[in-house]
């Protein structure tokens, strides 16, 4: 006789490990969301980690990331299409160019600081540069039904 409620070929068997990967997945969410207001918080691999550990432990926590209307266009584009959109790097670089100066112009004196932070901003840019994007018309490919 087959289980009542069983679970999906992917979850985790242990319960004590289910509910671990759920809070390591929400920590995560929590992570990206800062990374959307702070430069120097990655976004997009937070919610990777995130979508990976909900994949593992709870199909609702998975879905409700992946079909949320602002983190899961970046979580599809890169599960999907493997980058991340051009709107979102030049937004997240953007983001960078005005936080950082501002930040070491204004309210910086230390002369070693002002160098680290334009160094972080040059290599935040940098990761952001090396993401690979992805193109409307794969997107376009890819949501095609055949």
């Amino acid at each position: 006789m087959p289980p009542s409620n069983p679970q999906p070929k992917n979850h985790v068997k242990s319960d004590l490990l289910r509910w671990i990967l759920i809070c390591i997945g929400w920590i995560s969410v929590a992570g990206g969301i800062i990374g959307i207001f702070l430069p120097l918080v990655p976004t997009i691999p937070f919610l990777l980690l995130a979508v990976v550990c909900f994949s593992k432990s709870s199909e609702r926590f998975h879905g409700w990331l992946v079909e949320h209307k602002h983190l899961g266009p970046l979580v599809r584009d890169y599960l999907a299409l493997g980058g991340v959109p051009l709107k979102a790097k030049m937004m997240a670089i953007g983001m960078v160019w005005i936080s950082f100066p501002t930040t070491t112009f204004l309210f910086i004196e230390a002369f070693w600081l002002k160098v680290l932070l334009i160094t972080m901003a040059t290599a935040v840019t940098l990761y952001l540069l090396y993401l690979p994007t992805t193109s409307p018309a794969a997107k376009g490919k890819e949501t095609k039904v055949e």
